[in-house]
Formats: C-alpha cells, structure tokens, sequence
C-alpha cells in the first residue's frame, strides 16, 4: 500500500494543477482566449495536448491488460494514425483553417446547412458527457480495488479538479496541464518498465525470449475472419476510427485552431502522430513483461485481482517502491484528467458556438456563458460516474458507448463527404446517415463483425449512401 510519500507526490501534482487553473485564468478576456488560447499556443504544446487526449486511462490501464491476456494484435490499431496523419494534414486541416471555424460542426452548416450541424454537435456533446463519466467511473473502479480507495473519492477528487481548473483558465490550463500530464505519464510508465527488466530473472534479453517463445508478440494474423483482430480488420478499424477521431472530433479539431498558423498546427498534428508509435510499444511491451513476471512469480498475483484492467495498477502498488507508486498512481490521475479537461472545454465549446449563440444572440466577449457551459457540462458528466458507481451499471455504460460510437462513427462519412465531394448535398447526406445509423445498429446487434470495425462501416456506408443519394435528390 502506498506510505506517506507516495500521497506527498500526488498532492503537490495536484496542487499544482490548481496552480496553472488560477495561472491562465488571468489571460481568459475573451471567448477565444477561452476556447481557443488566442492562437498562442506553440505547436509543440498544442501536439503533446493532442497526444494527452487521445491517450486516456482507459489506455493507459486497458493496453497492458489486453497484451498481458493475448498478444499485440492490436499494435497496428493504434500506429495507424501515421497513415492518416497526412490525410488531415492536407485535406481536413487546410478547410478548417481558411474557414476560420469555432467548431468543427460549423463546417458541417458552411458546406451543408445547419440541421446537419446541429446533428453533429449534439451527438458530440452527449457523447462527451458520457465519456467524461467513464473516464472518471472506470479508474476510480482501478484505485478502489488495488487501493481500497472509496470510488466516490476518486471520482470526485479527479472530476472536481479537473472542472476547477478547465473552468477557470480555459483551453491554456488545458493545454499546458496536458502537457505537465504526458510528462508525468510518461516518466511513470519508463519507470515501471525499468523496473519490470530489474524484477525478472534476465532481464529485457529474457523477457524478448520467453514473450516469442510463446508468440506473445504475434502482431499480424492473414486470416480473413472480420470477428477477429486480424490484420484486416486492426488495419481497417484503426484508419476509419482515426479519420472520425481526428478528422471530425472537436477535442481534436479545437487543437488545430489554437496555434498562430496553418504550418504549425502541422507540426502538432505531426508531433502527436510521432510520440504515438514510441509511446505505443512501451504500453504493449508493459503487458508483456507483467505476463513474464507473474509467470515467472505467480505467487505475487494474489486473489485480488478480479478484473484483467486492474492487472497493471496492482503490480504497481504491490512491488514498486512507494514514492514510485505514488508517480505511477498520479499517471493514472493524469491521464483521466488530460480526457476529462478535454471533454469539458470542447464540449462547452460546441454548445455555446452551435446553440447557444443561435439561440440567446451572438456576444462575442460572452465569457461567462462560455464558463457556465463547462461547468455544467462537466457537472452533468461527475454526475453520471457517480451514477455509474451508484448502481454499478457498467453494462449500461457499454451499450452506451456501443450506439453512441456507431452514430459518431457514421459522421466520420458525413465530413468526408463535405470534404471528398463537391457533388455530396444536404438531403442526401441526411438520409445516408439516418440509414447509416440503422445499418450501424442492426450490424451491432447480430454481431457480424468485430467491433474495432464500426467505424469503418458507418464511414463507408455513410460515404456511398449520402453520395448515392445527393445524386438522386438533385438539390440546387
């Protein structure tokens, strides 16, 4: 269990998120100081706050578990966004910049109408909602069953700073913990893995040896099976869900608006895609040196460990030293937190700049609606992880997230067509994602594919079926 120093270490990492909050607070005059940093962050901030996005808890715990139970199937999903990386370089990011957006549903209206805009940023910010509750849910899940922590603790102490600070500074405290965040992430999983190479009899040579001889390393699989991760479908799934991501999610596009130009939003874009191979194989190899080590002392398992997430959070608690543990259990806040300052900030972004100011009247130094609307929506989010804890209802939060990801997946196909075609027009592309949505539902439903393989299906059915129909229903 963790000793004093060990909470020492994670206070003042909080604290000092509490800092930066009434640091950048003082710079917030306007809305687009407050949700877009006036176009002053460097491109290097703005990358490593991309990267601290995507990378969420769910990451940072589910990785290692997943290679500690199988293998590294799934290393191609996640290196996939090289591929995509120059697609938004030279096709999303040059509309969205000569636009001059505030969301990335405003170009939805601009190139269709405002019904599909509305569409768009509605599912987004119900969906960051939602992902605001399983962030702080799932984690808190972790530390209550390694830690004995109460989970309503842990919920509040991450939602409750994480609101404060995003509330009061804006995107700049959330860019700039984002990056304190990533650091401090990564120093604690370099650390852990060091430690791993120590604790196992030879070492990083040995474990390399153990891991092939029991194909723990098997990357590709050529069968054609789509209920598996095979090549195909990892390959598939990774570049349809990172165009939907990066292409089309405002925690992501709000980051290529905060930078002074067009080349150095570039440069985050590239940054990010860089970090994420390295970072990428130090989590799946985190798995497979906790699976040599615990082959190795199985002893050290114990009975705890009821769920496979919680595999990487017990060696650390268990055979780190505490002040380590302690860098370790704040990665975990620090990765939760870097997802839940995100949705907050992005998601009050898309309700004041595509509702609010259509329904109350455009004000453009309304800073306090701006702030109003994180706080409310992050509220909404603390609310439905304590609801989620209350009544244990994980389920409940899977189909949840299973519908609400085949509808954001299938608005992927919607801005690509906005971007791809000239000839795509709003009554067509209507109708392809109302029917997308179906398709999506009926194909989740009777499990015919494996889900790494949504996106792809709701991008490519949207895609043909809006084209298919803008051609039919000739609009001028």
């Amino acid at each position: 269990m963790l000793d004093f120093s060990a909470y020492i270490i994670i206070i003042v990492y909080l604290l000092v998120l509490f800092y930066l909050g009434f640091f950048f607070s003082k710079k917030q005059k306007t809305i687009n100081d407050y949700f877009n940093g006036g176009q002053r962050i460097p491109s290097w901030a703005a990358g490593l706050s991309i990267f601290g996005t995507v990378l969420s808890p769910i990451t940072f715990l589910a990785i290692p578990a997943k290679t500690y139970a199988t293998d590294w199937s799934y290393f191609i999903f996640n290196i996939s966004i090289l591929i995509i990386t120059p697609i938004i370089v030279f096709f999303f990011l040059p509309k969205y910049r000569k636009l001059n957006i505030s969301t990335a549903y405003e170009f939805l209206e601009k190139r269709f109408n405002i019904s599909i805009r509305l569409i768009g940023a509605f599912c987004f910010i119900i969906f960051q909602i939602g992902r605001i509750g399983i962030v702080l849910f799932l984690p808190s899940l972790v530390l209550n069953l390694v830690l004995d922590l109460n989970i309503f603790f842990c919920i509040m102490t991450m939602g409750f700073i994480s609101l404060f600070y995003t509330f009061i500074g804006g995107i700049e405290a959330v860019i700039w913990t984002d990056v304190i965040q990533v650091f401090v992430l990564l120093t604690g999983i370099a650390v852990s893995l060091l430690y791993l190479f120590d604790f196992i009899d030879g070492g990083l040579f040995e474990i390399i040896k153990l891991a092939k001889d029991e194909n723990k390393f098997n990357i590709i699989n050529f069968s054609f099976s789509l209920k598996q991760p095979t090549l195909w479908v990892v390959l598939l799934g990774g570049l349809f869900t990172n165009i939907s991501t990066y292409g089309t999610d405002q925690t992501i596009v709000q980051r290529y608006l905060v930078t002074s130009d067009i080349n150095k939003a570039k440069k985050s874009i590239w940054i990010n895609a860089i970090m994420s191979v390295p970072s990428s194989i130090i989590f799946f190899f985190i798995g497979t040196a906790l699976y040599i080590f615990y082959n190795q002392f199985p002893n050290e398992l114990g009975q705890k460990i009821l769920m496979d997430d919680a595999i990487f959070p017990w060696f650390i608690i268990t055979q780190l030293p505490s002040s380590v543990s302690g860098l370790l259990i704040a990665s975990i806040f620090a990765a939760a937190m870097s997802s839940l300052s995100s949705s907050m900030n992005s998601g009050a972004s898309s309700y004041l700049n595509d509702f609010h100011k259509r329904l109350f009247g455009k004000k453009e130094n309304d800073l306090k609606s701006a702030k109003y609307s994180t706080l409310v929506i992050g509220f909404i989010g603390i609310l439905f992880a304590w609801l989620l804890a209350s009544y244990e209802i994980k389920s409940l939060w899977d189909e949840f997230n299973k519908i609400l990801g085949l509808v954001i997946g299938s608005l992927g196909g919607v801005f690509l067509l906005g971007i791809l075609t000239k000839k795509a027009n709003s009554y067509g592309v209507l109708i392809g994602f109302f029917i997308t949505v179906v398709i999506q539902i009926i194909v989740s439903y009777y499990d015919f594919i494996h889900l790494l393989l949504y996106s792809a299906t709701g991008v490519i059915s949207c895609f043909i079926l809006g084209y298919i129909f803008s051609l039919i229903i000739k609009k001028k």
